[in-house]
């Protein structure tokens, strides 16, 4: 074994995925709907007093045809299309809920709107337009006025299913200003697709990739997974060297999280299956090679992008930043989560939807904030999120204090002489 090896052997040890700080399993301070709202308007009246404050919108659609069994997300499974309308109705009431108590939304630059899922294209092109519609335009007015405040530069992105998808749900959000799409592909290989019930052969991610491009998007994401069963070095080379013929903008390398015990249609796995240690980070250092050879960036931990895409600038600027929606090139503190289970965060607060569909459902129609739980911020959680986002975007983090010198220094003793 090579003295790189071992050290990575050594230090092979379970940390979190950091999309908050604290993480969610760790959130203990839970706010009522009336704090969580409250700091939602002082994120908000920040934001308006500088020059480059601005929010963010999530919208969860978490209805799925099948069940992809890589999959941690909130999702429901039917082939029923017509929950596609009442999900909207809802959505569209629940933006009225937080207009109504939080009226900054309307003044407030929005930089972005993101639609994830699930599978966002399990809802049809006209569901997609009156959804766009109905946030962005008040019904009451006869002027088509706009309700919200677009941010220049606005950027729109949605995740699609390519199987799930038809180029006039593109044309739709393409009509309202969207502008990235990004693509779950996971794995090129018919054995790997098998394994984990997603049966997408290339020619079909090939043509959802060239719709998107002919309709004018001007960045296509892929997201792939290392570490799913079944997967060699030999069809990580192919998964590569076929994402690189399409040549998306940007592409996301996940490490495949196994949680059983959240997620049970993972026990179909074998262990024989899945590498693991060494042999999956193999993978990631293959794919890593290859991409770069082929002239994409690293960005951050697990994002790639080619040298003229947003991301690949905003590394350059020192600007990169990410939320739960994952890298960005524009930072806004505030993040407004629509659609059940959906985080949202604040400078002061984070705050998640009911879980539960149906008690998701029957809180909107009650004219409530769906609230479930959440997390109000210390002071030392506001510092560590400030201090633990910029190693993940800078890779570099200035020390708070000479007792936190003293306390890393003892912590990575071990590691420094190694």
């Amino acid at each position: 074994m090579s003295s790189q090896s071992h050290l990575f052997e050594k230090y092979d040890v379970p940390a979190p995925r950091y999309t908050s700080y604290p993480t969610v399993p760790y959130w203990s301070d839970s706010p009522t709907t009336a704090q969580w709202t409250h700091e939602l308007q002082l994120g908000l009246k920040k934001g308006l007093n500088e020059d480059d404050g601005s929010w963010s919108l999530y919208i969860h659609v978490p209805f799925c045809e099948s069940l992809c069994t890589f999959c941690g997300c909130n999702t429901t499974i039917t082939r029923d299309h017509k929950r596609e309308s009442p999900y909207v109705d809802r959505l569209l009431r629940e933006f009225e809920a937080y207009l109504e108590a939080v009226p900054e939304l309307r003044t407030a630059r929005l930089a972005n709107v993101h639609l994830g899922g699930g599978t966002p294209t399990f809802l049809s092109a006209p569901e997609l337009d009156r959804l766009i519609t109905g946030l962005f335009f008040d019904a009451s007015a006869t002027d088509g006025r706009k309700r919200l405040n677009l941010r220049d530069g606005f950027e729109g992105s949605i995740e699609i299913d390519p199987r799930r998808t038809e180029p006039e749900q593109l044309e739709v959000l393409r009509r309202h200003g969207f502008s990235r799409v990004s693509l779950g592909v996971q794995d090129f290989d018919p054995e790997v697709q098998r394994l984990v019930n997603r049966i997408q052969p290339f020619e079909r991610t090939q043509a959802i990739t060239e719709a998107a491009r002919r309709l004018g998007y001007t960045s296509v994401n892929f997201d792939l997974i290392y570490g799913l069963p079944k997967q060699t070095l030999e069809t990580t080379r192919n998964m590569v060297a076929r994402t690189i013929e399409l040549r998306p903008d940007r592409i996301a390398l996940y490490s495949f999280a196994l949680v059983p015990w959240i997620k049970p249609a993972q026990r179909l796995f074998k262990d024989e299956d899945l590498p693991a240690g060494a042999e999956k980070r193999a993978l990631y250092e293959l794919a890593r090679e290859e991409l770069i050879s082929a002239g994409y960036i690293e960005i951050g931990m697990d994002h790639f992008a080619l040298p003229s895409d947003g991301l690949a600038l905003a590394v350059g600027a020192g600007s990169l930043h990410r939320n739960f929606m994952g890298y960005s090139d524009v930072r806004t503190d505030v993040l407004l989560g629509l659609g059940v289970s959906a985080i949202s965060e604040a400078p002061g607060c984070f705050h998640q939807n009911e879980k539960v569909l149906p008690v998701y459902e029957s809180t909107v129609d009650e004219g409530k904030i769906p609230t479930l739980r959440g997390h109000i911020l210390s002071n030392e959680d506001r510092t560590r999120r400030e201090q633990i986002l910029r190693l993940m975007t800078r890779f570099e983090v200035e020390l708070e204090s000479d007792e936190q010198v003293a306390d890393i220094r003892s912590f990575l003793s071990e590691l420094f002489e190694d």
